[in-house]
């Protein structure tokens, strides 16, 4: 092993085109040549497309595993801007501090996260205090963060750089070829000039682009979950933990001994949802998200913020925290049919990583839980190919686990969960569970067992199949339940004057067993209501995962 040096790193030099050079003294540290490979030949080990988070932190583990390896990182952006993503949860955080070794930096310059909390509303509530509330009593055991993407994504690529990879930037890929078990080529177009780029391995960060599965036809857009979004970057939210609000609010102030402004508040309704995430500077991160076969979000009335603005104050918790706020005329965004994924995930000489492979839903924050399996994946697999340990059947494996997991984690967690998101007794008691299950199932195995538990993604073969079964079917009895309760006017009776206050979970097997009170609930709730719904037809969404399970 080698031993630990310390030195004082020169500065970086700016290089012609929009490219970085790093001084030869730091280059012979990180291993790489004396100059830059792009110069001579063309040709690379790894090139990757996007320098986000997924596409940087995948370089920056294929250098630590591969010291000398040949990276190029082409960026669009002269400088990466804000997105959805902000939250994460404890996998990501794991992921962030420490398997990128960030915690110092995450400390500094973001905050830590306290969980998530739910706001519910029927037509008894009429302030703050009366609307019941889902979240924690005390404060977050694991580590997870509140970030402002643009600078943790700046930061990641930066470190990338450090660590050898070449970065281009701002640039766009115009043209990509796939050889499979041969050379990969892309044409880079940087101002007016236009150059060829040759590389064993592509790793495919495109974000939403999702460039190489568009391009081969394997993009397809998950139909059985027809969400939108649209959000804006404000200041002047209160703050939930204000003296304002304690004096206003005293007994529901001592409700919670943790704080509540650093969690990510979800003011929810009848088929969806918003996220209020707080950034380091005080700036609060608000979208609304919703299922567009329940809910008519207004498509004109001003511009976004004011759209966003004037449905959550029709919520009496979000008239309470928006109404004097302002939202930055600069950052407003709008996108329709989030979830998509790619049929393929990776080949002999090219992989997808983050948001390019798939997005589900930005409930929960699985975006980033994401990005830790698939970019740790990445390397884990161009690692051995290079070593000459990946067949064609360690790619179908590979493709097997990844289209899997996506699958079954998608129908586990958020199929026609938006049909009763809004409702208080449904919501708990799915929440509780799902973050039983995900301590108990996903966080414990990488904290307890280490980092190399990330090349095996949530609900993949073996024993993933049970755990997706279990949650996919109390997910759809609670839709269901949701369903009758919309068509006989009963929607939101026990939204108003309670409060479901976790005490957190252990990263222990004992978790187990404070899911079988939960169980026992639901079978409760089965007894009360929801055998009225047992003979009812399966939804035809429902049937077409089972298709796409069966033929995939």
């Amino acid at each position: 092993e080698r031993a630990a040096v310390c030195v004082d790193l020169p500065a970086v030099q700016p290089w012609p085109e929009g490219r970085l050079q790093f001084p030869l003294s730091l280059r012979k540290l990180a291993g790489m040549q004396s100059e830059p490979p792009y110069e001579h030949s063309g040709a690379y080990d790894v090139i990757v497309i996007g320098g986000a988070l997924s596409g940087a932190a995948t370089a920056i583990l294929l250098l630590r595993k591969n010291p000398g390896m040949r990276v190029l990182i082409v960026e669009k952006s002269e400088k990466l801007t804000r997105r959805v993503g902000e939250a994460t949860v404890e996998i990501s955080g794991f992921f962030m501090c420490r398997v990128l070794g960030m915690t110092q930096y995450l400390n500094e310059h973001h905050l830590v996260k306290q969980g998530m909390r739910f706001w519910f509303k029927n037509d008894d509530v009429h302030s703050l205090a009366e609307a019941s509330e889902i979240g924690a009593k005390y404060l977050a055991r694991i580590p997870s963060f509140q970030l402002d993407r643009a600078a943790l994504d700046e930061e990641v690529l930066r470190r990338a750089g450090v660590a050898g990879a070449e970065i281009v930037r701002p640039a766009t890929v115009s043209k990509v070829e796939l050889v499979p078990g041969g050379e990969q080529s892309l044409e880079i177009k940087q101002g007016d000039s236009r150059r060829t780029v040759r590389a064993r391995w592509i790793v495919d960060a495109s974000g939403v682009s999702a460039l190489i599965a568009r391009k081969e036809g394997w993009w397809r857009s998950n139909t059985e979950h027809p969400t939108a979004a649209a959000w804006s970057r404000w200041s002047g939210v209160k703050d939930w933990d204000s003296r304002e609000l304690a004096e206003k609010f005293p007994d529901w102030s001592r409700a919670v001994y943790g704080t509540r402004n650093t969690a990510t508040n979800h003011i929810v309704g009848d088929g969806w949802w918003s996220w209020w995430i707080p950034l380091k500077g005080g700036d609060v991160s608000i979208g609304v998200v919703w299922d567009q076969r329940l809910v008519d979000f207004p498509k004109d009335g001003g511009s976004i913020g004011e759209r966003v603005k004037t449905f959550l104050m029709k919520h009496p918790v979000g008239r309470e925290m928006i109404a004097d706020a302002e939202y930055s005329e600069e950052d407003q965004h709008w996108r329709r049919n989030l979830a998509y994924y790619s049929t393929t995930f990776a080949g002999d000489g090219f992989v997808l990583v983050g948001d390019a492979a798939a997005f589900m839903d930005p409930f929960y924050s699985p975006g980033m839980d994401w990005i830790s399996f698939t970019s740790f994946s990445a390397a884990d697999l161009v690692t051995k190919a290079r070593a000459g340990q990946v067949t064609d059947e360690t790619l179908a494996k590979y493709n097997r686990d990844f289209s899997t997991s996506h699958r079954r984690w998608f129908a586990a967690l958020y199929k026609d969960k938006y049909e009763y998101m809004g409702e208080y007794d449904l919501m708990g008691l799915a929440f509780r569970l799902d973050l039983g299950l995900y301590y108990w199932g996903v966080v414990e195995v990488p904290f307890n067992h280490g980092e190399e538990a990330l090349t095996a993604p949530p609900f993949s073969p073996p024993s993933g199949k049970f755990f997706s079964w279990l949650m996919g079917t109390y997910n759809q009895r609670f839709a269901s339940m949701a369903r009758r309760r919309r068509r006989m006017g009963l929607l939101g009776k026990e939204n108003s004057n309670k409060r479901c206050l976790i005490p957190g979970f252990m990263l222990s097997r004992s978790n187990m067993f404070t899911l079988f009170p939960l169980l026992a609930k639901w079978a409760m709730l089965e007894l009360k209501e929801g055998w009225r719904t047992w003979g009812e037809g399966q939804p035809a969404a429902a049937a077409m995962t089972e298709n796409v399970e069966v033929n995939g």
